[in-house]
């Protein structure tokens, strides 16, 4: 096999490393002295084995030789590629040498040894290799080991072809991922979300698309390359757009016949496009979404050419499947997940009472299923007297049988209150309601736990009485200079209703400046830890608010103890407002000039009640905001509100659509700037979002100079 005691061959074609202009490999196969060698003189090798040399090192494809006994290394660039840091070093050395620990790892060097000692070829599907030293990830490949053959028959070598699949095993990868995704994921907005994001990152695409049926017509949310998002991109629904009705537009033709299209080159998207990103794409990829309750699809493609190669159409077409099923599940779930909770929410209070001094505000959270309706519930209203009853109760169970007796107690609570208020005798006439639904459905076991007071307006006293509640918590403003506090109301402790107990009350005084907040035990319970631990994050964050605002504390409860419950959220909070505030209320009419609109109104409302002129810009911004936010969403008018005291300035806005979720503004799709949520976390002191019977309302609160925190 040595070119030195051989007979001279006759010459053949001129390898490419003789040639003078030869590069990369080639050139330093040529610069290299091979006397030392097996090999021999580069002029006197075995002329089949210059022939494979020759075809090595013209090869687009990663190619290795290993040469005689000790394996001597020649390879081409695309080989260079793989083994990285170790080229040039590895050129023209023993494997073992050039590879180091690499070539006694399993299916390195044994396969090779077998190759030429067997003279058998051999294919290693999706083999793993770690050739390059300190990279952390392995690549993987689609190797061919065949034996060479010198001059005279003889096995002189064993010729690698490598074909990387990293990429391939990456993908089959993440669609393990997108698996695992989608199956936590609830709503259509969640398998959008999810797959959007897993596509762009699996295809490294220029342009991703899924729409869905929408009636008679088809929506659909879009990701362009170099797309700005951020971390609240990927907690809140995306923005919807109405497809073109044209029925050749690829995604309403493959959503209608069931069939995947593939273009390589051209101008799929040119006769529907709605901008120019959508002009410049020139491959696509259209894969249908069909189930019993779907039809939609999911596009995919490049501003350059791309031939859509077999393997990538099998794992497209795989992922399709999973999310049209993905897709099914979030739609049988919205349905039912939107009559409960338009039971459980027709059961609450649309609107709370408004008082002088005294603000009022509640929030109800669904719990991690929220597929069914439930038991928590609110409530506040005037007396005949002029006094502010508040309750809130939970009744045990996760059913519309809950959500019914929910009803029914929440319904007796106010004519009993109505006839005669003390807490003692409320909650005897609800012990006796609860006990007789109970007989009435020979169901013993029907729990409600209730806690429920009685405000004067007067002097902020509130007399309280709890039925195995959770006692609610007392935030104590931090005046003339000092830290607000936090506590747990001391309530006598009672039995749950429908048990024949006995109720004593307790009493407080909200003094300017404080809050109370009652509050479910879906806020404080989490499994495997003790309530109590809930109880001292509740206060804890109550006493580090910046705020004692009603709308604040809400939010704040809902967030305060870490992990997630699978029970409802209920709170109430009512706070004693230091002074009276100023408020002002404006209807939008759901059409372009509405934001612009509500601008100059609070620009000029805010300068008549001296607002400084700092705050009037960024709440003239967040609500801006907002407001482009819920008429694009709802597609129904909104309501902007105002509320300025002394402390801070509250806003809100509320749309009357039905999803109950605030959607954040997008460069694509609102007002051209695409700041959206991520300028209200900047610019406010603290917001929120609170879903309500009919739609929801976003809200933001800006502390003004001078406030300890602003």
């Amino acid at each position: 096999m040595t070119g030195s005691g051989a007979a001279r061959p006759s010459a053949i074609s001129t390898l490419p490393v003789q040639s003078a202009g030869a590069k990369g490999c080639a050139a330093l196969v040529r610069a290299r002295d091979w006397s030392g060698t097996p090999l021999g003189v580069l002029g006197a090798w075995d002329p089949a084995v210059r022939v494979t040399v020759d075809l090595l090192l013209e090869s687009p494809v990663p190619m290795l030789l290993t040469y005689g006994p000790t394996a001597l290394v020649l390879y081409n660039d695309a080989y260079a590629d793989v083994i990285g840091g170790l080229h040039p070093a590895a050129l023209g050395r023993p494997a073992a040498e050039a590879f180091g620990a690499a070539w006694a790892e399993p299916g390195m060097g044994d396969v090779i040894e077998r190759v030429l000692r067997t003279g058998h070829p051999v294919l290693e599907p999706e083999s793993q290799l770690q050739l390059r030293p300190g990279t952390q990830e392995p690549a993987f490949y689609t190797r061919g080991h065949s034996v060479v053959r010198d001059s005279h028959g003889e096995r002189a070598g064993v010729l690698t072809v490598a074909a990387e699949t990293t990429q391939v095993i990456h993908r089959l990868h993440s669609l393990g991922d997108l698996t695992a995704r989608l199956a936590g994921a609830l709503t259509i907005d969640d398998v959008t979300r999810v797959v959007l994001a897993y596509a762009m990152k699996s295809f490294d695409l220029d342009h991703c698309v899924l729409g869905v049926d929408d009636g008679g017509a088809y929506r659909y949310v879009r990701r362009i390359r170099g797309e700005m998002l951020d971390e609240a991109d990927e907690r809140l629904p995306p923005v919807w757009r109405r497809a073109s009705a044209d029925p050749t537009a690829p995604l309403v033709t493959a959503a209608e016949t069931g069939r995947a299209s593939f273009v390589a080159d051209g101008e799929p998207l040119h006769a529907v496009a709605q901008d120019r990103h959508e002009q410049r794409i020139r491959s696509l990829a259209v894969l249908p979404l069909r189930t019993p309750s779907v039809r939609g699809a999911l596009t995919v493609g490049f501003r350059h050419a791309h031939t859509w190669l077999p393997a990538e159409r099998a794992l497209l077409k795989a992922a399709a499947e999973l999310v049209a099923q993905a897709a099914e599940r979030a739609r049988r779930f919205e349905a039912q997940h939107g009559t409960a909770q338009l039971l459980q929410r027709s059961m609450l209070p649309e609107h709370l009472p408004e008082l002088d001094t005294f603000r009022i505000a509640a929030r109800y959270d669904v719990g991690v299923d929220g597929n069914a309706a439930g038991g928590d519930f609110y409530d506040a209203f005037r007396l005949t007297d002029g006094r502010l009853a508040m309750v809130l109760g939970d009744v045990a169970g996760h059913d519309v049988r809950a959500a019914a007796v929910m009803g029914q107690v929440r319904a007796a609570l106010r004519a009993l209150a109505l006839t005669d208020p003390a807490p003692p005798s409320v909650l005897a006439g609800l012990d006796r309601l609860v006990g007789s639904l109970g007989a009435e459905s020979r169901n013993e076991e029907i729990f409600v736990t209730v806690v429920y007071g009685v405000l004067d307006p007067a002097d902020g006293t509130i007399t309280l009485a709890s039925a195995g509640h959770p006692p609610p918590v007392l935030r104590r403003a931090g005046l003339g200079g000092e830290h607000a506090t936090a506590e747990l109301v001391k309530v006598p402790p009672g039995a749950p209703l429908g048990l024949g107990g006995r109720w004593q009350t307790g009493a407080l005084r909200l003094e300017p400046g404080d809050t109370i907040l009652m509050f479910s035990d879906g806020v404080v319970e989490r499994r495997g830890h003790p309530i109590g631990d809930g109880l001292d994050a509740l206060v804890a964050a109550a006493a580090a608010s910046a705020s004692g605002d009603p709308r604040n504390m809400c939010s704040l409860a809902t967030a305060a103890v870490a992990g997630t419950t699978d029970d409802d959220v209920a709170v109430l909070a009512v706070e004693h407002a230091l002074a009276m505030s100023r408020s002002a209320t404006m209807e939008v009419a759901a059409e372009p000039t509405g934001p612009s609109r509500v601008r100059q109104w609070m620009t000029t409302r805010l300068r008549e009640w001296s607002v400084p002129e700092p705050v009037i810009g960024a709440a003239i911004l967040c609500t801006s905001e907002l407001t482009t936010n819920a008429l694009l969403h709802a597609g129904t008018p909104a309501q902007v509100h105002i509320d300025l005291n002394a402390e801070r300035l509250l806003v809100s806005v509320a749309d009357t659509g039905t999803r109950g979720s605030v959607i954040r503004a997008r460069a694509d799709a609102l007002s051209s700037r695409g700041r959206g949520l991520g300028l209200i976390e900047e610019l406010s002191d603290s917001w929120g979002t609170d879903p309500t019977v009919r739609g929801s309302t976003v809200w933001f609160e800006m502390l003004l100079p001078g406030v300890p925190g602003a």
